[in-house]
């Protein structure tokens, strides 16, 4: 049974002969009607707080869950982004791995042709060389043949003097000679000896 202070106070007892003193058994009513009267607004107080706290209770409860929730969202993705940053730094490695093989085979196959240009200049370099040499010698040889040639093929024969070489063409005149053969007594004189020996010469020099 729930109880007021008004109750408490108006509570009525009955009467003996050898019953309390009403007025005392009063005062301690009126005393325990006060403190009951101050015990329930206290416990009225207790209930408003106990209320506000349980309202802050479910509110920081939403709050720790949607936390929660944000944590997890968050989590999830870090995951996610973690993954896909793996992925593509693999990613990024196999091509860089990739690109670093092509690289190297690409360094190794212009080794390789750069190697056999320079083969194919040293082998020209020295083809050049047996070429230059070859003719050299050649040349070497030419002149030493004709530094061995008769001196006399090329020493001129002494001139004559006009008075003698007007006397030789008056002489062919009055040999009755026709004007042919004059022409050709004037080109071949004066001849040198070893003449016919010159175009030879000239093409062992060639």
């Amino acid at each position: 049974m729930k109880l007021t202070a008004l109750e408490i106070k108006q509570q009525q007892f009955e009467k003996s002969l050898r019953g309390y003193d009403p007025a005392e058994v009063q005062s301690y009513l009126n005393l325990i009607a006060n403190e009951w009267e101050h015990m329930v607004g206290r416990i009225r107080e207790l209930e408003n707080q106990l209320d506000k706290m349980n309202n802050k209770l479910m509110h920081y409860e939403r709050v720790e869950e949607a936390l929660h929730e944000t944590l997890q969202t968050a989590k999830n993705s870090a995951e996610e982004k973690l993954s896909s940053a793996r992925k593509e730094a693999e990613n990024i490695t196999e091509k860089a791995e990739l690109q670093a093989e092509a690289i190297i085979q690409q360094s190794y196959q212009q080794r390789r042709e750069i190697r056999q240009n320079i083969l194919q200049l040293i082998d020209r370099r020295e083809e050049m060389i047996r070429s230059v040499k070859s003719y050299l010698e050649n040349t070497s040889e030419a002149l030493r043949q004709f530094s061995k040639d008769d001196q006399s093929l090329f020493t001129l024969p002494e001139q004559e003097s006009d008075e003698n070489f007007e006397q030789k063409i008056k002489k062919s005149k009055s040999s009755g000679k026709s004007k042919k053969e004059e022409n050709n007594f004037l080109k071949n004189e004066p001849s040198l000896p070893g003449s016919e020996k010159i175009d030879d010469i000239l093409d062992e020099i060639d």
